[in-house]
């Protein structure tokens, strides 16, 4: 599946809109998409699939801001991608087992560049002013109806990453608070106060601090884990989490998670065949370990603060492929 010297293609294609509904298709290799006032309707060679067209949306958003994230992402249970950092396998069925039982899976690798620059066009169309995919459903408009439109200032955001942490002078990740971000209408009960450094004289700019809950508490989008520190691999990755995670994600590595408030449910799943394994309930001060042979889908009813905890070291999907690496944090 990793095997970077097969071919992928770059071959994509921006239609003209369609005349009733005013939006554009859209080809990849042997994919097609097309939107409607209600679906998200994806073809390909022996096969089509038919979403609703918010949850394709909110689960495109994700696939764009995080870059194709680490392993699979599974809009739903037939369609999907695989990240192999710098190729990218587009998949119908391939993570469902009824679909290989029958044949019916397919799949086709593009380049990343080629596939991210049609899947940005692609949300960039489909969105309508008012709607947006990164917020909470209680927060935004809806995504029905014929073309309305675009909301380029939500569909277009970046996924923070700071290259030390957040704060800290020269660091490129923005300060939510500091930008004048309004505090979240779920966490208006958190304290906005700042950690008092005193730095020795010599050493300014090496050592910061800020308050994370105050951090989170101003964020607006959600299920979107941006980088506020990097030590090395180490990767701290907070988010905040309202309703549903928009995608399965299935994990190439180990992926550690530590809920700072609230609750937060998770279902998992087989990464291969989809059926459950378990399903935890963690609650603030709760930590856990998704292993990397699983997939998992986030559920929180009031807006919950996590923190993901990433190993970003693109060797380790190889070193699991060659059984050098573990698929769980502990071997008892």
């Amino acid at each position: 599946m990793d095997d970077m010297s097969l071919p992928a293609s770059t071959a994509t294609a921006i239609l003209p809109p369609d005349n009733r509904t005013g939006y554009q298709a859209f080809q990849a290799g042997d994919f097609s998409f097309r939107r409607d006032e209600y679906f998200a309707r994806i073809s390909w060679p022996g096969g089509n699939h038919i979403a609703p067209i918010d949850a394709f949306l909110r689960a495109l958003m994700r696939d764009v801001a995080w870059g194709f994230f680490y392993g699979v992402v599974n809009f739903d249970d037939v369609f999907g991608t695989i990240n192999h950092y710098g190729q990218v396998t587009m998949f119908a069925g391939r993570f469902n087992e009824a679909y290989r039982d029958a044949g019916r899976d397919f799949e086709q690798r593009f380049e990343a560049d080629a596939l991210m620059a049609l899947f940005k066009a692609m949300i960039g169309d489909w969105t309508n002013a008012g709607y947006d995919p990164f917020a909470a459903p209680m927060e935004t408009g809806a995504p029905w109806g014929p073309k309305r439109g675009e909301n380029g200032a939500a569909v277009e955001r970046t996924r923070v990453a700071a290259r030390r942490m957040t704060g800290l002078p020269g660091d490129a990740a923005i300060r939510t608070d500091a930008n004048g971000y309004p505090v979240n209408r779920m966490f208006a009960d958190v304290p906005q106060d700042e950690p008092r450094v005193e730095v020795e004289p010599g050493f300014e700019g090496e050592v910061g601090a800020f308050n994370l809950f105050a951090y989170l508490s101003r964020s607006d989008v959600t299920w979107n884990p941006s980088v506020c520190s990097a030590v090395g691999d180490s990767l701290f990755c907070p988010t905040s989490e309202e309703f549903t995670l928009p995608v399965d994600h299935g994990n190439d590595r180990c992926e550690w998670f530590i809920v700072l408030s609230d609750e937060v449910i998770w279902d998992v799943k087989d990464k291969e065949t989809g059926k459950p394994r378990a399903k935890v309930i963690m609650k603030a001060g709760d930590v856990s370990c998704m292993p990397a042979d699983i997939r998992h889908k986030g559920y929180a009813d009031k807006r919950a603060m996590l923190l993901v905890w990433e190993n970003g070291s693109p060797k380790i999907p190889e070193l699991i492929a060659r059984g050098e690496a573990p698929v769980v944090s502990v071997q008892f």
